[in-house]
């Protein structure tokens, strides 16, 4: 079975390492950007399967990477998920009208992200 591949955006190194740690753990191939313009580098060479997106980012944030996400052919359909301290519904439906597949905010739970990230691409 081939791998899955999530590309996590996230400028907090403390979270980066948690997650890559979690999805290595559980058979994911694991790219990593600190914000969005480094997301849209790796997204000329590599197809994830998800991306896991900050919002709060330095340079591009989220809510740019995710509209160049679903504005290229090549990477429109990949599934983004929002991973943002930002939780104010205005914030949830700017993402959701963008066109994000889940909002999830922190603090969360590693293994409530390992569930909902399974259920989006299996």
């Amino acid at each position: 079975m081939n791998k899955k591949k999530i590309l996590i955006v996230d400028d907090e190194p403390n979270i980066v390492m948690s997650l890559e740690y979690t999805f290595k753990k559980n058979n994911y191939e694991v790219f990593i950007a600190r914000d969005g313009s480094e997301a849209i580098e790796i997204l000329k060479t590599q197809i994830p399967d998800i991306v896991l997106l900050d919002i709060m980012m330095p340079n591009v944030d989220g809510y740019q990477t995710l509209e160049h996400i679903r504005s290229d052919a090549s990477t429109k359909n990949i599934k983004v998920v929002f991973l943002t301290a930002k939780n104010k519904v205005s914030d949830i439906e700017k993402g959701l009208a963008l066109g994000v597949d889940k909002y999830l905010t922190k603090p969360f739970s590693i293994k409530k992200i390992m569930t909902e990230i399974d259920e989006l691409i299996t």
